[in-house]
């Protein structure tokens, strides 16, 4: 039997869980049978997982233009801004239903992300590129791309979105043609930086931004292993920059797909780069905005939910993620990525991946502060909470077999395995772990 015990440790403090809501919340916004189920099941405290963050996708406009032809059609985006130069708040109707049904169940905190800058910007008037590793965007156009940023926060902020940050630049390493199937920008490191630059000074500008305390997000990296050192001196090694934003946003993506071993150890290049911000920017927070499981084919079960539970744990403790984001929230492909699926009829399915994130998002709110804990072994991950005199231990148990534990207390048991979801239970000092399983203990730690 395990005996697991909270140590008197600290480490970093959680912001929330997060979302997000492009390609599927500009089609399931006009479900009007099903659009508020769905919110109240992704955001409510009460009749979903709690999720706290939502990521809203400012739109290139090629829906509006019809510029590219992309195989999903739902990966075409709408833009706020016209061809005259004027803006139209009006569009992207669908999404912002979501945006706002997101906020009215509960959802807390609001990213604005950028796929690529609005065409009326771009090079080729098109939102994704036609030569690869072509930055798409003019150096004479950074600082008006950055003014309709803050002008779509501003109007957000006016509506009473909970806007928390901008961020202007998504996985720029990747080659954004239209063969790639979405909306996106290449960008060199001069290109990220002065976009983050010219961010700064328009929201200085901005006295609803400054009010509402709007920073920067960034850069959005696309994979852990490649240019994390150089995304992290542009955010955080520019005093300006620094001045807007105390961390840095990278995607948790790791493939292993190179021929060489060695660039296949994501637990060791996430360890390096820890190690390299504790020693140059000690003060730094690292947020993980974007995950899925990147299989093809629909996937319910807990085989996936344990994938992304395991991957959510390395990233909560050797990186010391304070926010972790999950890419979309529903999907309509055969792809394993959604935490819903949506079928042509409109109805819907919930995968355990849905239940096992909500063993995250639930419990464990903003303001709660990881702490060490004892009683790991090689197939039981464990994460501990600490949140005023609530304490929650999340336990993943990667094995086949169940695992007997001894908490040395009593509580509640959320469990989420193959015959349950999310399901309560109450454990007095010892508790038996089902197989493949992901379950949150929540104490109270004076009694």
């Amino acid at each position: 039997m395990n005996e697991i015990i909270i140590k008197n440790k600290d480490f970093q403090t959680i912001e929330n869980f997060g979302v997000s809501g492009a390609w599927w919340a500009q089609d399931v916004g006009g479900f009007e049978g099903i659009r508020d189920e769905i919110a109240e099941l992704l955001f409510s405290q009460k009749n979903g997982i709690g999720i706290g963050c939502y990521r809203y996708n400012l739109g290139g406009g090629s829906k509006n233009s019809g510029s590219s032809d992309f195989h999903n059609k739902n990966r075409m985006a709408e833009c706020f801004l016209k061809d005259d130069g004027t803006y139209d708040f009006g569009r992207d109707k669908n999404a912002v239903y979501m945006l706002n049904a997101a906020v009215k169940s509960g959802c807390e905190a609001v990213v604005l992300f950028v796929n690529s800058p609005p065409e009326l910007y771009t090079k080729n008037h098109k939102s994704c590129l036609d030569k690869p590793l072509h930055t798409n965007l003019p150096r004479k156009n950074y600082g008006k791309f950055a003014a309709y940023c803050v002008k779509c926060a501003e109007h957000f902020i006016d509506c009473g979105i909970p806007v928390i940050s901008i961020s202007p630049v998504n996985e720029p390493v990747w080659i954004w043609t239209e063969k790639n199937g979405q909306e996106g920008c290449h960008y060199r490191p001069w290109g990220v930086h002065r976009a983050m630059r010219a961010l700064c000074d328009e929201i200085d500008k901005s006295e609803k931004l400054k009010k509402a305390n709007v920073v920067i997000s960034g850069a959005e990296n696309g994979d852990l292993r490649w240019f994390n050192k150089t995304y992290s001196r542009i955010m955080l090694g520019d005093k300006k920059i620094a001045g807007h934003s105390d961390g840095v946003d990278v995607h948790s993506y790791f493939l292993n797909d190179h021929i060489f071993p060695f660039f296949n150890d994501r637990l060791k290049f996430m360890a390096r780069w820890r190690k390299y911000l504790n020693r140059k920017y000690p003060s730094a927070k690292v947020r993980v905005s974007e995950w899925t499981h990147m299989k093809g084919g629909r996937d319910c079960s807990m085989d996936s939910a344990l994938v992304q539970a395991k991957v959510m744990y390395e990233d909560l403790t050797i990186l010391n993620a304070v926010s972790w984001q999950h890419w979309i929230a529903v999907s309509d492909v055969d792809y394993c990525d959604g935490l819903i699926y949506i079928n042509p009829d409109r109805s819907y399915n919930i995968t355990k991946r849905y239940y096992a994130f909500g063993n995250f998002s639930k419990f464990v709110k903003t303001g709660a502060v990881r702490t060490d804990v004892g009683g790991e072994t090689e197939t039981l991950k464990l994460l501990a909470f600490r949140n005023g005199t609530e304490r929650i231990i999340i336990a993943i148990n990667l094995s086949e077999k169940e695992t007997q534990v001894d908490l040395g207390c009593s509580g509640k048991a959320y469990i989420t395995d193959k015959n349950h979801s999310l399901e309560e239970f109450d454990f007095h000092g010892t508790f038996t772990i089902s197989p493949k399983s992901v379950t949150t203990f929540v104490f109270s730690a004076e009694g």
